[in-house]
C-alpha cells in the first residue's frame, strides 16, 4: 500500500450561522462552542487523516457566509479539491438559497472538484423545517454527497471531512485529476528523486498533495 499525503484545501460555504465553523471546530479539535463569532472573510483549520493506507492533510478555510463578503469567499473556491456546502436543517431560507451558492462555485472551481452537502444541526429535529429527503434530493439532482450532521453532537462530523477526502482519493487514483497538472489543485512532491521519476512513468506513487 502507497503512502499517499494529501493537502487538500477545502472551502465551506454557504449563509451565516448554519454551523460552519462548529463544523470546522468539532473535526480539528474536537470540541464544540456553543457560541462562535460571525467569520470575517474566511479563517483555517487543518487535520491529517488515514483514507485507503494514505496519509491525507486537510487545507480546510471556513468561509464567511454574509453577503458583503461573497466577492472573497469567491476567491477560496479556486484551486480546492473540495467544497463542503452546509445548510441549517432548522432554517428553510438556509436550503433554499443552495443552488445560488452552488453556482457560484461551479462557476470559480474546477470542474472536477468534489462537492458535499451537508444539512447541519440534525440534533434539532423537532425545529427541522427541511426534510433530509429534500436534501437527499437536492444532492441527487446536481452530483453532489450528501449527510446530515450535528456539530454540537458529533454526528457525522468526520464522515463529512472523510467522505469528501475519500472521494478526491478516489478521484486521483481512477486519473479522474493528472496529479502532475497544477492546473487541478494538486502538486506533486516526493521524498526521493526516484519516486518523482516513477511517477512520471506511471502516474502512480509517491507522495502528493492537494492544495
Amino acid at each position: 500500500m502507497k503512502t499517499l499525503l494529501v493537502q487538500q484545501k477545502v472551502a465551506k460555504a454557504l449563509d451565516p450561522s448554519v454551523g460552519k465553523s462548529c463544523l470546522m471546530l468539532q473535526f480539528t479539535y474536537n470540541r464544540f462552542q456553543p457560541i462562535h463569532d460571525v467569520t470575517i472573510g474566511a479563517e483555517f483549520g487543518s487535520r491529517i487523516v488515514n483514507i485507503n493506507g494514505g496519509h491525507i492533510k486537510l487545507q480546510i478555510w471556513d468561509t464567511a457566509g454574509q453577503e458583503k463578503f461573497r466577492s472573497i469567499t469567491r476567491f477560496y473556491y479556486r484551486g480546492a479539491a473540495a467544497a463542503l456546502l452546509v445548510y441549517d436543517i432548522t432554517r428553510r431560507e438556509t436550503f433554499d438559497n443552495l443552488a445560488s451558492w452552488l453556482e457560484d462555485v461551479r462557476q470559480q472551481a474546477n470542474s472536477n472538484m468534489t462537492i458535499m452537502l451537508v444539512g447541519n444541526k440534525a440534533d434539532l429535529t423537532h425545529q427541522r423545517l427541511v426534510s433530509k429527503e429534500e436534501g437527499e434530493q437536492f444532492a441527487k439532482q446536481n452530483g453532489l454527497l450528501f449527510l446530515e450532521a450535528s456539530s454540537k453532537t458529533f454526528l457525522n462530523v468526520e464522515d463529512a471531512f472523510t467522505k469528501t477526502a475519500a472521494k478526491i482519493f478516489q478521484n486521483i487514483e481512477e486519473g479522474v485529476f493528472d496529479a502532475l497538472s497544477e492546473s487541478c489543485g494538486i502538486q506533486m512532491g516526493y521524498r526521493r528523486p526516484q519516486d518523482r521519476l516513477k511517477a512520471i512513468d506511471t502516474r502512480r506513487g509517491g507522495c502528493c498533495r492537494i492544495l
